[in-house]
This record gives structure tokens, C-alpha cells and sequence, in this order.
């Protein structure tokens, strides 16, 4: 019955593989033989919830009005730490919507003026925060192509992907910049660029070459400074011992590498290889693993980390997200990796949990699944919409 509800009537519309696994799960609440065998059965931990016995027409409507007019998170699985999530989430949608409205209906006066004066400080303040771009071909001389290490070529790719970002940015304030003192044409492109600097807000043009990122603009900047200088670190120091994995613009291309070094070191064909995973107690180390890579740098939402049980818990209230440990990537052979006793959980860039496939294949937001360890079954978690993150919106 699950799978003909599933297959028949989601799925046409459904073809994400995750949004799949979600609709199997909830069904599996009410599809089941308990609903029919237990009069007792209930569908939410608080007994709330539950279906009626056997009675009359006038029966089953009181059974209906005595429900709670506000449906609770436990109905569906969730914590109820989503409500404040919901409101965060219409909060800041509605305040979006008055800084537009704000920005776009000016004054007379000295109006102008001061508009002007408030993104030439805006734009020089991004200038003087964003470094100069890194030399490619001093990476390449430094970091040549290797068989045995890939690491290198990830290292060039992403500089030159971010070197390519932050000349967008530059040019576009720099053409701001002349515009507002009339000595360029102030096109539409650069309104928009302005538009959304007056309320904090990273421009279209950049996010064109970007990557995915809800941050407002000056954690934005603040976060692209900050995987600059993780890389401008490797370039200096040679590859980390801990890689934060939320510094990368291409994060498969890294993943990529970790399993191509293994595959190569120990001749196995990489189609052959997974990645397992391994939670260590701690938030950084210094040593780096004889195979595979450390990372760092995931949050958990829908849960947070048991650094005692090393396990998935349930989030405390108000906590929306926690930090995960410093987590191994092991590669293995595919069919030597087990899931049992474990969470597959799906990591994403940011928390809007879409993307579109791009033209290498993948998604610009999934990155991969990590097996978390859990004392929970996975369907706790899956109806708790637990997942892993590599950035927060703030």
C-alpha cells in the first residue's frame, strides 16, 4: 500500500530520491497493520492524535472538533523547535519586503547625496576587506599536477573559481563607484547592484557566479574573506590536517580528490569506492589521517551531536542548530560500508535544501550523504527533517 500510494499518487511529482525517502517514512505512519490490530495506536508521541473506534457519523465529527485547532509539529514528526523556525522564516521574508519598498521610494532634499555617500562607503569597505587575487601560475608552479596527489589540482580550480568571483565583485563596485561620480553610465545592472546594497542584501550579479549562500551582505563578506583565507593558508603552508569543508566553492570537486588519492594509492577503480564516515570527539586536530581527510566546519539541524553518547539527540529547545565534531572520511569498497545503526543524512550548502542540477552533473546545493550514528531509528530522524549543513543563513 505504501509503495502503490507513493509510486501512484506522488510519483510523478516527486523525483528527488531524499523528498522520496520523506513521503515513504510518513506514510509508513499511518500504513501499517498496528493502525488496524491496536485500538490504542497513535500517530504522535502525545496521544493526541490517533484514530477514532469504531462509531456513528455524529461520533466521528466530535472526535474531528475536539482536535487542536493549531496542528502541533508532532503530528508530523517534527520538533518543536520548527515553530520558531516558521516565524523566523516570515520574519525575515516580511522585513525583506520593507527594505525593498524602503529602497525604492526616495526623497528630495539632500537625499540623493547621502544615498551616494552611503554606497561609496559600502563599496569601499568590501574593497578593502576582499584581498588581491591569487596567481595562478605560482600555484600551478607550487602545487603542480600529481598522480598521487589531487589535492593539488582541487587547491588551483578553486582559486581560480574564486578569483573569478571576486573579480565580479570588484568590477561591479568599481563601475559603481564611476557611475555615481558620472563617469560611466549608470546601467540597469548596476541599479539593481545598488539597490541591494542599501538594504544588505548580496546582488543578483554576484550570486550569478557565486556560491550558494543565504547570508545578508556583510556575513557574506565576512564568509567569502574567510574561505580565502583558508585557501591563501594552503597555498602558504601546504594542505591542512582538519579541511573545512564549508570553504569550498566545488565541495564534490575535494570529495572527489580524497577517493582519487585512495583509489590511486592502493590501484582500486574509483567506481569501486564509497566514502564512510568517522565521528571523532573533538572540534579541530592536528595530525592529518594516513588515508582519507579530516573536515570540520558541518552544522545539524532538526538534532543536535551527543558528544558522550557520540550520537544524534534531540535538539534542546530554542537550539536550532548545533555543531558537528571534526568527521573522518574513510573510502572503503562499497559493499564494506554499513549503514546499520546509522543516520543517512543529506548535506546540503545552505538550508534552502534545493538546488538544480548543474552541467557537471551535480546539484548546487547536495553535496553528499554522511552516515551519522544514532541510538535513534532513521525514521526518527528522517520525520524530524534532520540533515547537515555546510553554512547557516546568518
Amino acid at each position: 500500500a505504501v509503495v502503490s500510494t507513493q509510486s501512484g499518487h506522488y510519483g510523478r511529482g516527486v523525483t528527488d530520491d531524499w523528498d522520496r525517502r520523506c513521503i515513504t517514512t510518513i506514510l509508513r505512519v499511518y500504513y501499517n497493520h498496528e493502525v488496524v490490530d491496536d485500538n490504542k495506536y497513535k500517530f504522535s508521541p502525545s496521544g493526541v492524535y490517533y484514530a477514532p473506534p469504531s462509531g456513528t457519523y455524529d461520533s466521528y465529527v466530535a472526535f474531528i472538533k475536539n482536535l487542536p485547532s493549531t496542528q502541533l509539529p508532532e503530528v508530523f514528526g517534527m520538533h518543536d523547535n520548527v515553530d520558531i523556525s516558521r516565524e523566523l522564516q516570515g520574519t525575515k521574508l516580511l522585513f525583506e519586503d520593507l527594505l525593498v519598498t524602503q529602497a525604492q521610494t526616495g526623497g528630495g532634499g539632500t537625499g540623493g547625496s547621502s544615498t551616494e555617500q552611503k554606497l561609496n562607503e559600502i563599496g569601499s569597505d568590501i574593497l578593502t576587506k576582499i584581498p588581491a587575487s591569487f596567481d595562478i601560475e605560482d600555484a600551478v608552479e607550487k602545487y603542480p599536477v600529481k598522480y598521487e596527489e589531487s589535492m593539488n589540482t582541487v587547491l588551483v580550480q578553486e582559486m581560480e573559481r574564486f578569483n573569478r568571483l571576486c573579480d565580479v565583485i570588484r568590477s561591479s563596485l568599481f563601475n559603481l563607484q564611476k557611475a555615481i561620480k558620472g563617469l560611466v553610465v549608470m546601467s540597469d545592472s548596476l541599479e539593481k547592484v545598488a539597490s541591494s546594497l542599501l538594504v544588505g542584501k548580496v546582488p543578483e550579479l554576484w550570486s550569478a557566479s557565486s556560491y550558494p549562500s543565504l547570508k545578508p551582505l556583510g556575513s557574506y563578506v565576512n564568509d567569502l574573506v574567510a574561505r580565502l583565507k583558508f585557501l591563501s593558508n594552503w597555498f602558504e603552508h601546504d594542505k591542512p590536517n582538519c579541511f573545512w569543508i564549508s570553504a569550498f566553492y566545488f565541495n564534490q570537486a575535494f570529495l572527489t580528490g580524497v577517493k582519487q588519492n585512495y583509489a590511486r594509492k592502493y590501484t582500486i577503480p574509483i567506481d569501486k569506492l564509497d566514502l564512510d564516515f568517522e565521528m571523532l570527539p573533538c572540534d579541530d586536530i592536528d595530525t592529518a589521517p594516513e588515508d582519507g581527510a579530516y573536515i570540520k566546519g558541518l552544522y545539524v539541524e532538526g538534532a543536535r551531536w551527543d558528544d558522550k553518547k557520540m550520537s544524534l539527540a534531540e535538539s534542546f529547545p530554542k537550539a536550532l542548530y548545533d555543531t558537528m565534531p571534526v568527521i573522518w572520511l574513510k573510502p572503503n569498497i562499497k559493499v564494506d560500508i554499513s549503514t546499520e545503526g546509522k543516520y543517512v543524512s543529506p548535506v546540503y550548502k545552505t538550508s534552502a535544501r534545493q538546488g538544480q542540477l548543474s552541467t557537471t552533473g551535480h546539484s548546487t546545493n547536495f553535496v553528499l550523504a554522511i552516515n551519522v550514528p544514532t541510538i535513534k531509528p532513521q525514521k526518527h530522524w528522517v520525520l524530524r527533517g534532520t540533515c547537515l549543513l555546510c553554512s547557516l543563513d546568518d
